[in-house]
């Protein structure tokens, strides 16, 4: 086999094995939405919300983008393997600590005084969170998917775990403080576990160019993190913890899956594209089938959720929560541009292009947070509204922008994402008109009516237009590669090509 076809091996491989950890995550995920949104208030996720999308940004700041970095470098040692494991611990505690002392003046902000306590059991999660964050990049560097997904779904099945039990109990809030600390500690410990290596004490060594790469990135994502969540902050502080709490579930129930459907194919590209980033043909022929493999399966799915949302939220919240499907709805066209644009992310990362990223992404804040600040004047429909035109502006710039900093595939990627749209948008169509005609049966009638409806339309478009019948061959062809238990490479295999490339883990 070839170089080029073993790394699409792998790399399929590694993207069967973190998918399927992602699945089983985004099910703890929708139980969780569905099952305490029965036991719990609008009030209750309104008042954790105002309190995420304040100290979220320390989040980001405590892994400082070291976790990337470690990644994407050709060459770790072991030495600086062991200063990333204490520079991101420092930071993190030096964040819980700076979090517990800014309780108040976000309660002030938000004018809610419960957000005291709550902002401050929440800080020792930073701490915990800093320690894990080299841990699992190692389990990505090697190539490891299998133990870091155990690992992931541990933290995220004990989270759930507490939450449920804590609401039973009539915890209110408390609940979902529970699950944040319950999965920060399991995933932290299990993280330890699965890489088999303790941290020695800091020594010299070459850490400038980690560093440069991290600080780049991280104000990229601050950056990035206060576009996407202003739409949050400005609920929350006009509207109260009620309409958030509204916002909130819907945005729940889709943004955060398909945030953790996308998350893991970063975890696979990244590598990937780090060690071919010198072969223009390689490089770009990879990025364009990530497109296309995004977009008949994550795009696919969301023009479904756009067609269906009514019905969707009946059954997935309840009748409490019926005023979050329009707002769904609109997360779901959100969520198709924003993932067409995701190769571009892929990109930035995999050529070291962080400086490049950042100065994009002042230009992309500015007009995410145009459009939510526009579109609040006409309440939480009209946050939803802006923050589905947002993305739709942003995505062709953003291919645009990136075109000046490196080779791309422009034409290329405009075209498949062209079709990607014109089949989504037939599916989601008839699937919106085979859920209206199945109103009178119920709602899992609209939902069973809006599958096959636009199942129809992909399997007529697979028949009669060759480019999108390519397209989908592609991604079956991709799936074929997943891993079988006889042929999958195995750990040390996966340390060992490592290796070969000067990476001294």
């Amino acid at each position: 086999m070839s170089g080029t076809q073993s790394l699409g091996v792998r790399a399929a491989r590694g993207a069967a094995v973190v998918l399927a950890g992602q699945g089983v995550r985004i099910v703890i995920q929708v139980v969780s939405v569905v099952v305490l949104a029965r036991l719990l208030t609008p009030h209750d996720y309104g008042l954790i919300a105002m309190v995420a999308a304040v100290i979220g940004i320390a989040t980001i700041l405590r892994d400082f983008g070291l976790s990337s970095a470690a990644i994407q470098s050709p060459t770790l040692s072991r030495v600086q393997r062991d200063n990333l494991v204490w520079i991101n611990g420092g930071i993190g505690a030096a964040l819980g600590v700076m979090v517990f002392f800014s309780a108040w003046p976000i309660a002030a902000f938000f004018d809610e005084p419960a957000l005291v306590a709550i902002t401050q059991a929440l800080s020792p999660t930073f701490l915990l969170g800093g320690l894990a964050t080299q841990y699992r990049a190692d389990l990505n560097r090697r190539m490891l998917f299998r133990r870091l997904t155990v690992s992931d779904l541990s933290g995220a099945a004990g989270g759930l775990a507490m939450a449920i039990g804590g609401a039973l109990l009539g915890w209110g809030y408390w609940a979902l403080v529970a699950q944040q600390l319950a999965q920060a500690i399991i995933l932290l410990a299990a993280s330890v576990a699965s890489a088999g290596w303790l941290p020695r004490l800091p020594h010299r060594a070459p850490m400038r160019g980690l560093l440069t790469f991290g600080g780049n990135l991280v104000a990229t994502q601050l950056i990035a993190y206060l576009a996407q969540n202003i739409d949050s902050v400005i609920i929350g502080a006009r509207f109260g913890a009620g309409p958030l709490g509204i916002y909130n579930r819907a945005f729940q129930l889709l943004m955060v899956p398909l945030s953790q459907l996308r998350r893991p194919t970063t975890t696979v590209a990244l590598p990937v594209l780090s060690r071919i980033a010198d072969d223009d043909t390689r490089w770009g022929d990879f990025l364009a089938r990530g497109q296309v493999a995004l977009g008949y399966t994550l795009v696919a799915g969301l023009g479904l959720v756009a067609s269906s949302a009514e019905p969707l939220t009946a059954i997935m919240l309840g009748a409490q929560w019926m005023e979050a499907w329009p707002i769904l709805r609109l997360l779901a066209i959100a969520g198709i541009f924003q993932t067409l644009a995701y190769v571009g992310y892929w990109a930035y990362l995999s050529r070291g292009l962080t400086a490049q990223l950042f100065r994009y992404s002042l230009v992309s804040a500015v007009l995410i947070v145009g459009c939510v600040v526009v579109g609040s004047q006409w309440g939480i429909l009209g946050v939803a509204a802006g923050y589905a035109v947002a993305p739709l502006l942003e995505w062709p710039l953003s291919l645009w922008w990136l075109s000046r900093c490196t080779t791309i595939p422009v034409g290329r990627l405009f075209a498949g994402a062209g079709r990607i749209i014109g089949i989504t948008t037939v599916g989601a169509l008839a699937g919106a008109g085979s859920s209206l005609a199945a109103a009178p049966f119920g709602s899992v009638a609209q939902i069973a009516a809006s599958v096959a409806a636009t199942a129809l339309s992909y399997a007529v478009a697979f028949a009669i237009v060759r480019p999108i019948r390519r397209d989908i061959l592609a991604v079956i062809a991709v799936a074929r590669m997943l891993p079988s238990r006889r042929t999958t490479a195995r750990p040390s295999e996966h340390a060992a090509a490592d290796q070969t490339k000067g990476a001294a883990q």
